[in-house]
């Protein structure tokens, strides 16, 4: 029994060593964040679940997504007495609903919210400690989406699941005490890209109530630049690196992260593409002062068909909402971009180009940042002592602009 314990201990110790040497000096957190330290421990610990997850895996104990998504939810949120909580089906797709036991209004607020992970990881469970909140401060009926996941379910999977759980909300608004001239679809991280989608997509219907606002925190909105100035500066900190961003695209388009490198460097987007969106995206539209941290002038690279015909549904709009046609983005509700355009993000330029284009379209927009933010600050709110004060911040300011509607 001692030996099988010494080897227990020798092998968990030996991931520990994989997860600090090989990941851990990859993170270049700036010396201007607030809670350095804070942070180091918080992505000690991530790297720590991954090393321990793809040991596992390649011995043949759990597979390494269902292992991450296991830990994620391993930890239940505390009652709160004052919210009714129930989980339901939208037909097909799993939700649950929060709203206030006690309430003033007779016709509430709606909230379908949409919850990060790069649509890997992620749902309603982990999300609990951020939907209660946005229930409970802005007295809204939040509807909260459990999606399906890549790689088992590739795109389009996760965008049908909450394009019809949006539908089916705003058929049945009635049964849920909600204002139908209220209702906001809301996401951060990858379901910031999926709110953006769905507003997108139903900006045209006359058949279905309009919705009143899309709040995107820190969405990813294209694939087709990874270079752009805040990929640059931020391609080290944590929680979301440059590569990391690239792999998990890639998953979520095919299930695999083949070509990941040409992806990187550009090589996935044929010329004349790229030319065509290059009004759209290119650094030329980050303002000036989100420059001064550094960014690198890089060579053109050669164009490979072979990796576009593997990638070429990163085009669609549906898949990347900031390639959407003016046409479709003026139609759009007004947006409160809070992409806690977090400064330390690799995602943050993604927020300010869909910023520019909306107001470029005459859709009125509020956006904040976070001057000390980075990717997934706002997930951490409540969340085992991990919290981070912009992070309460930025959840704060997504309440007042709900309070606003």
């Amino acid at each position: 029994m001692e030996l099988l314990l010494a080897i227990f201990l020798t092998v968990l110790t030996g991931i520990v060593a994989i997860a600090f040497y090989y990941e851990h000096p990859k993170a270049e957190i700036p010396h201007e964040m607030s809670e350095r330290q804070k942070l180091y421990a918080l992505h000690y610990c991530m790297n720590f679940g991954l090393g321990l997850a793809t040991f596992l895996d390649k011995v043949g104990v759990i597979s390494e997504v269902h292992l991450l998504r296991v830990i994620m939810e391993t930890i239940p949120p505390l009652k709160d007495t004052r919210l009714l909580i129930k989980d339901l089906r939208f037909e097909r797709v799993k939700v649950r609903i929060y709203q206030l036991k006690t309430s003033n209004n007779s016709q509430r607020r709606g909230i379908l919210y949409f919850h990060g992970g790069v649509g890997r990881l992620g749902s309603i469970h982990t999300y609990e400690n951020v939907c209660r909140y946005l229930s409970r401060e802005s007295d809204s009926v939040v509807v909260s989406v459990q999606y399906r996941l890549a790689p088992e379910h590739k795109y389009p999977a996760a965008y049908e699941d909450c394009l019809n759980a949006t539908q089916h909300f705003l058929q049945h608004l009635e049964r849920y005490g909600v204002d139908p001239a209220r209702v906001t679809v809301c996401g951060d991280s990858a379901g910031g890209n999926l709110a953006a989608a769905v507003s997108q997509t139903l900006a045209g219907r006359a058949d279905l109530p309009r919705l009143r606002a899309q709040i995107l925190i820190y969405p990813g909105l294209q694939a087709l630049d990874f270079n752009l100035p805040s990929y640059q500066q931020n391609q080290g900190v944590p929680l979301l690196f440059r590569e990391r961003a690239a792999f998990f695209a890639l998953l979520y388009l095919n299930g695999d992260a083949l070509h990941m490198q040409e992806v990187l460097e550009g090589s996935h987007i044929p010329p004349d593409m790229r030319l065509k969106y290059r009004k759209w995206v290119s650094p030329d539209n980050i303002p000036e002062e989100f420059k001064v941290r550094g960014v690198k002038p890089l060579r053109p690279t050669d164009f490979i068909a072979e990796v576009y015909e593997t990638v070429k549904r990163f085009c669609e709009p549906n898949l990347c909402p900031l390639l959407a046609e003016d046409s479709v983005v003026h139609q759009l509700p007004e947006s409160f971009i809070e992409n806690l355009t977090c400064e330390y993000d690799v995602l943050r330029d993604d927020g300010l180009l869909y910023k520019k284009r909306l107001e470029d379209n005459g859709v009125r927009v509020t956006w904040y940042h976070l001057e000390d933010g980075f990717h997934g600050i706002i997930s951490l709110y409540d969340y085992c002592g991990l919290s981070f004060p912009s992070g309460k911040r930025g959840l704060d300011r997504v309440v007042n602009f709900l309070k606003s509607l």
